[in-house]
């Protein structure tokens, strides 16, 4: 299969990757960049080397991690991931780092998604998760709108996942959409009268609002409301 390689700054690529197996290989290597994200799509490598923005990125994805992290460790729903936590999906060609993941306590003991050993490194290392996880969130940036808006939806829908999160802080107002499994493709969820969208997934409904603080900086607050929805 040939691949398609989209840059956005300078990384490196093997002449030899051909598959995704050879990118799994070449991901878990030593010649690995640092720095950056880097996914593979359906035979696609996508770089993202550009700097992550702190208040429209880096901020919202710290608020995600704190409010939905303490509800999944005190619920003990499972596991949540950012950064550099890589997801591969052979079914649907697929190895991407999302901003933000969580697998269920389910879904680790079902097998539907494993926990990759490092190789050569002590028990309880991992370097990668294998297969579809329950939940993915990307936060669009400057240099990801069609990645997050077209690649990326399709593959994770492909692989499995039952829920997709995306967000833009960009501009003026927040577009904060969950969206569910459907027939064909995702669904976006139906905000209720106050704004909260429903997450099947975590049994909860959430809304993103932003403001400022004393000195003029972004805030954000992930507002919850753990309740059943409403059919």
């Amino acid at each position: 299969m040939a691949i398609t390689l989209v840059l956005e700054d300078l990384v490196e690529v093997p002449m030899d990757l051909r598959s995704l197996p050879d990118f799994r290989s070449w991901a878990a290597s030593d010649a690995f960049p640092e720095r950056g994200r880097i996914d593979y799509v359906t035979g696609r490598i996508l770089v993202d080397m550009s700097p992550e923005d702190l208040h429209t990125h880096g901020k919202v994805k710290t608020e995600l991690i704190v409010v939905l992290g303490q509800r999944i460790k005190q619920a003990g729903l499972g596991e949540l991931y950012t950064d550099r936590a890589r997801v591969t999906c052979p079914g649907a060609d697929l190895s991407a780092e999302p901003d933000v993941v969580f697998v269920s306590e389910r879904s680790l003991d079902s097998g539907r998604v494993r926990l990759v050993p490092k190789a050569g490194a002590a028990p309880g290392r991992y370097i990668e998760l294998e297969g579809p996880p329950d939940l993915v969130v990307e936060i669009v940036s400057d240099a990801s709108v069609r990645k997050d808006t077209e690649y990326l939806p399709a593959a994770y829908y492909r692989a499995g996942v039952d829920e997709y999160w995306l967000i833009d802080a960009r501009g003026d107002t927040i577009a904060f959409r969950i969206a569910r499994r459907g027939p064909a493709a995702y669904e976006p969820t139906t905000p209720d009268d106050e704004g909260y969208q429903y997450s099947p997934v975590l049994g909860c409904r959430y809304r993103l609002d932003r403001g400022e603080n004393a000195k003029g900086r972004a805030v954000y607050d992930l507002r919850t409301r753990a309740e059943p929805p409403e059919f």
